[in-house]
Order: structure tokens, then sequence, then C-alpha cells
């Protein structure tokens, strides 16, 4: 088996392992980053995600490097598409005007962004990208891991990386099983952190529903019906408990008050996207389907440049929470996959075809899947959106109590002395596998620590993802597209400082003067790690 070694491995091409690698690399030293698709990105690109990011997002709230991607999008927009004048010259520019984020995008724009971004560090020799592979096994001494096992899905060729720091930026923290680091699943016990919504007893089989996204346009006059999908008719019956009435249709609870709540859907209505503001600290913007995710507005563009906007459906009907993926066997992981693959389809023929319309018909045959802008064959997304993956055991775990709004009252908020980045989202928990139903709550701005990327035992991996030291219940706030970013660079960063300093990750934790040495690497790669005095969210 071909061996490779390098300082930083990073298993796991979303956007925590992406800003790791460039962390590592703009420090100078090397890494190989590894993806199980074809695209790195993650949420933006293989999950198909627009962005989920704080209020304040155009103006604090993020590392400088991720407003580097950020401006990377916009300006590919401005470089590539045919926008007004007036959209072009908007310095905020939202491309697809979708009222969920203030910076709506294709998924192909991130990736050719996030190559660009890469691309100086492969040229260079320091960045290796390994697609389409995956992590198979791993090897530890003691509490050291030292090497990891790789699978080529292309070739069937395995090879072995062995490095001084591993990085897990996974979606569902697959390192942590292979390396036996110690980790948790699921919902904690009310009992283990005193979490008010936490339940009485741990159930670590409850883990939030997970989504195939996939994208949409809409052309009248012409028939785009797919096939029947196999398991319609059992979608199309399907009524949860807690849901008003059956899963594929219009009507839905609302997420923080669970009331039903009708939606409207009406492809390419005659809205000026100009006009948008995404703003969900004022208006969730989920109540009009094909504008809450659009990711390309007509109007945006002179016009005749496009027929149709085009729209992401990430909505409460697809989500599947009947099946887990984490954590389980993999008979039961690829069953869930299927399962939630024919849910969408099914959504999508439930759309073409029984969907009410304001006109008092039924179904949109016009509406096409759009896979070209998923990059996938069969038109969905080329991998899933996983809310929920395994949590480090880590030396400090984030909970409800830090940054519960209903906890810490409209002033509190919970200062880190040990700060690697900030985030702000509210707790936004799915229907899950255990049954639950949704949990939003609102939070206050909060603070990474460091603690929360370090496991209590291992000394060489750290987390770049959804895997921090999170529950199951503070996750919520956790794992959306800024701050899995700073996640990841706080990763590389102190992989990085660790290898330059002789120093471990455990150390530079418990002694002040160490965290002051990397505090500063932070603070001069334009890593933000404590909130201005913010009042009104």
């Amino acid at each position: 088996m071909p061996e490779l070694s390098t300082d930083v491995l990073i298993v796991g091409g979303g956007l925590g392992g992406v800003a790791a690698a460039l962390a590592v690399c703009r420090s100078g030293r090397r890494a190989i980053l590894t993806e199980e698709t074809d695209w790195v990105g993650g949420q933006s690109t293989s999950q198909a995600v627009p962005p989920d990011e704080n209020p304040w997002i155009e103006q604090f709230g993020a590392t400088a490097s991720y407003r580097e991607l950020r401006e990377g999008i916009r300006a590919y927009y401005r470089r590539h598409y045919p926008l007004r004048t007036r959209a072009a010259r908007t310095p905020w520019l939202n491309p697809g005007a979708g009222r969920v984020s203030k910076l709506c995008h294709e998924p192909r724009v991130a990736l050719a962004v996030l190559e660009a971004m890469l691309a100086p560090h492969q040229a260079a020799g320091r960045l290796t990208v390994l697609l389409e592979t995956t992590a198979v096994a791993a090897h530890s001494d003691g509490d050291r891991v030292r090497a990891v096992e790789l699978l080529d899905g292309r070739t069937g060729r395995q090879l072995t990386v062995s490095a001084p720091y591993v990085v897990d930026a996974t979606e569902r923290g697959d390192l942590l099983a292979l390396t036996a680091t110690e980790y948790v699943t699921g919902a904690e016990a009310q009992s283990e952190y005193d979490e008010p919504h936490a339940p009485a007893q741990a159930a670590p089989q409850n883990q939030q529903g997970f989504t195939f996204c996939f994208a949409l346009d809409h052309r009248a006059g012409e028939d785009h019906t797919i096939d029947r999908p196999k398991t319609y008719d059992f979608w199309r019956e399907y009524r949860p408990d807690f849901w008003p009435g059956p899963l594929l249709g219009l009507v839905a609870p609302h997420p923080r008050t669970l009331e039903p709540v009708p939606r409207t859907f009406t492809p390419n209505p005659d809205d000026d996207p100009m006009e948008v503001t995404a703003d969900q600290s004022k208006d969730g913007g989920d109540l009009e389907l094909w504008l809450f995710r659009r990711i390309l507005a007509r109007g945006m563009h002179e016009p005749g440049s496009f027929d149709s906007d085009i729209t992401l459906v990430n909505w409460p009907m697809n989500d599947y929470w009947l099946g887990n993926v984490v954590d389980v066997d993999e008979t039961t992981v690829n069953a869930s996959l299927t399962a939630a693959r024919e849910l969408s389809f099914s959504l999508l023929y439930w759309l073409q075809t029984e969907a009410p319309r304001p006109d008092g018909g039924t179904g949109w045959p016009g509406l096409r899947l759009r896979g070209d802008v998923t990059g996938s064959p069969d038109g969905l997304a080329k991998a899933p959106y996983i809310r929920e993956s395994r949590r480090i055991r880590a030396l400090t775990t984030v909970t409800e109590n830090d940054v519960s709004l209903e906890v810490l009252g409209p002033y509190g908020r919970v200062r880190r002395s040990d700060s690697v980045g900030i985030g702000s989202y509210h707790l936004d928990l799915h229907p899950s596998t255990g049954g639950d139903t949704y949990i939003d709550l609102e939070s206050v701005p909060f603070e990474i620590p460091l603690g929360a990327l370090i496991p209590t035992r291992v000394r060489n991996l750290l987390p770049a993802a959804k895997n921090l030291g999170t529950t199951h219940i503070s996750n919520g706030s956790f794992r959306l597209h800024p701050v899995e970013w700073n996640i990841g660079e706080a990763a590389g960063h102190l992989a990085a400082h660790c290898l330059a300093t002789g120093s471990e990750p455990h150390q530079v934790h418990r002694d002040a003067e160490r965290f002051e040495d990397f505090a500063r690497v932070l603070d001069h790669a334009g890593v933000e790690r404590h909130w201005p005095d913010i009042r009104g969210y």
C-alpha cells in the first residue's frame, strides 16, 4: 500500500476542511485534503445549501478568509454574469435574491471560488487535494493518531497517510470512530448539562433529520414531469404526529411557534429582486417557498438573459427523519440515504402533479430538475445535507445554557478567555429521528472556545466541522456555514502553530502564555475572537 506523509492531514473537504487547509498552507506548512465527492465545499457546493449566516455578516461576525470567499463569489458574478448595472454596482450583491441569506448563489460558483483560493497552494506543492477519497481505517499509538488509510473511489486503490496532526472535517465525524476518539451522538440527558430542552434520558440515536436538496427552474408550457417515484404513495400519505397534515403539502409547522402555517409556492413571481432584504432575525422568509432559497434571480440580470429563476429546495417537506446515517451500520446508512432520495423525488413529483396552484389548478409540470446546477446525473445534490455529526468529548462542551437568549437574557453573553472565533445563529433543530418536532430558540452571539476543539484524551486530532464539543441542542447554533468555516480555520491554525512551536493543543489550552501566542496568530489572520457590543438581537 503506498504511503505518504505530510504536516497536516485533513479528512473531509467541506467548508471547515477547506478553511483548515488554507490556514495550514498560508502558514507555510504542507497539507493533504481529502473529499468524498468530486467537489470541495460541502454545504455550499456538493450539498447545495445557500449560506445561513448571522444578520451582521456584512459588517462583522466572520473571519477574514470567509469574507474572501463571500467577496470572491460576488466578484465572480460581476465578472461573468450579465447583471443589470444597478445589481453589479451593489456592494452587497445577493445574486439569487433569496430570503434565507444575503448571499444566495449557485453551488458551481462557490466551487470555482474555493478552487481558486486553493490553487496557489496546490501549485506551490504545499497542498494535495484527493477527491472521491474516503478514510477507511486509522492507526494510533496510545493517545496519538499515527496514520490514516484512505480509499480512492475512482481507482479502488488504498494509500496510507501519516501526519503529526490529523483534522476531522468529515460531515459525520468519521475519524472519531476510526481513531477511537471519545465522542457522543444524539441527545444528552438533561441531568448531564442541565439544559432546559434536553430530554430526561440520553438518546444517542435521536438525531436531526437530513436532506437531499435539489435545484429547480420553471419552463412554462413544457412538461418535465419525472417518473412516479416507487415510494410516492407512502410519502403522499405520510402524516407525522407533529405535522398538521400530509408531509407533502403546503402547510407545515412554524419552527418557532409550532403552529400550522400555510406556505405559498409560485414559480417565477414578478418581484424586484433588488428590493429583497434577507434578514432572518426580522423575517424567516420561508413562507414563500420559491423565493426562500432562490439562487439565481432572472430579474437581477439584463432582460432576456434567463428564462427562469433557479430555486433550491431545502424545505420542511424533504427533511428525512425515519432513519439515521450517523453511528449506525452501513446497511442502515444505505437504506436511509435511499429513502431520503425517494422523499425528495416524491416532493418534486407532487409539485409537478398535485400541488395546488393559485388559479385553482393542480401541479406545475414545467418545473425542471436542474442536475446541471448541482453537478449530479440524477438531479439531486451530490451529497446529503447532514445537520448532526458525532461530537468529540471535549475539554469544553458548549451547551444550550451558553447560547440561549431564554437562559442568558437580552444582554447576556458568555465571554471566553480562550475564544478562537465567534458565531451567531438561533438554536435551530429540525425534526429528529426520535420523533421530536422542531426546537427553534432565540440565541445570543457566542464565542467559540478553544477547549471545544480539543478532545479530552487524543493529542493530535482536531475537529473542523460539526464535530466539536457541543450538545445536541447547542449544535443547532454551530452547524452553519460561517461557524463551520471558523472552526476549520481555527483547527488549521492550531495544528500549524503547534508544529511551529513544538507544543500540543492541550498545552496551548491550559497555559495562558502559550494561548496568547496562538491568539496573536488568529488575530493576524483576521479571525474575530470577540463580538462588539450588540443589542436588539
